[in-house]
């Protein structure tokens, strides 16, 4: 059985010894690049491998890029399979709880054409409080070649949605403040893309775990009904939050969700984009 949105502890904690099960640490703080990896190192899920946000799962930033821009694929696919994935592998994911950098991962894995990758439901504080012990050790890598395609899942420029915003359902996971541009604390201008509807990633949880996929199905029912034809297309800050949203709604059974990478610190980049400030469509 491969597990391809989310994965309990107990079943992590019941493949430890599987050297077929790939685990990776994305902790990470936008304000502090080095937490994570600090963190890890100080305590982690056995055998577990980090992964850097800016490092592994970013390419380098431009003038005409968002924060973290989607990385080389090759270099991506090339840097997994270092760490043991190889297309018979199962990956899992994980970051201090609420999934929000584990999620990147899951998408980058299946963008690159690997559908055995799963996010720990409830990450590390799950883990923790279910008892699971943790370790310092350096995991033992068995490199691999792996193989990426990528383009597996949809995604979409800033040049497709600038043609016409309002034609796509766009959901921005950011917090309300943000998207209302009330304030602006990581990119230079506030605001949001003219259409977007806001929906906070943390409101696919419920005590730090992911809501079950009937109520998931309820609460996204009303967007999915806007998208019509089109992808609902998931946004965010940089592309990082969002991949949330696209994990939610497979684990609710909704595929084919679009997440624009770029996102908002991509759309600003260019002044002649438009930018609409308050509660939105």
């Amino acid at each position: 059985m491969a597990w391809n949105t989310l994965v309990s502890v107990d079943t992590l904690a019941a493949h430890l010894d599987d050297p077929d099960w790939i685990v990776f640490d994305c902790r990470f703080d936008l304000a502090d690049p080095d937490a994570g990896r600090l963190a890890w190192q100080r305590a982690h899920v056995p055998g577990a491998r980090y992964a850097h946000l800016d490092e592994h799962l970013s390419g380098p930033v431009t003038p005409d890029s968002g924060r973290h821009p989607l990385p080389d694929p090759d270099g991506l696919a090339s840097w997994l399979g270092r760490q043991g994935v190889h297309e018979a592998a199962q990956v899992i994911a994980y970051d201090a709880g609420p999934g929000m950098f584990a999620s990147r991962l899951w998408w980058l894995t299946r963008w690159l054409g690997h559908e055995a990758v799963a996010v720990l439901d409830g990450g590390l504080a799950a883990w923790a409080s279910a008892g699971h012990r943790t370790e310092d050790d350096e995991p033992r890598l068995r490199p691999q070649r792996f193989v990426g395609h990528p383009g597996c899942i949809p995604a979409v420029d800033a040049r497709t949605l600038a043609g016409d915003p309002e034609r796509y359902c766009i959901v921005d996971a950011r917090a309300p403040h943000r998207f209302r541009g009330d304030e602006e604390p990581l990119d230079a201008v506030a605001g949001h893309v003219p259409g977007a509807r806001n929906r906070p990633f943390d409101a696919n949880l419920e005590d730090g775990r992911f809501k079950v996929p009937d109520v998931l199905r309820e609460e996204w029912r009303e967007l999915l009904a806007l998208a019509g034809s089109e992808p609902l297309v998931a946004m965010c800050g940089s592309g990082v939050s969002a991949c949330h949203h696209v994990l939610a709604l497979a684990h609710a059974g909704v595929s084919g969700v679009a997440l624009y990478p770029g996102s908002w610190s991509e759309w600003i980049r260019d002044p002649s984009r438009p930018v609409a400030r308050g509660d939105g469509a």
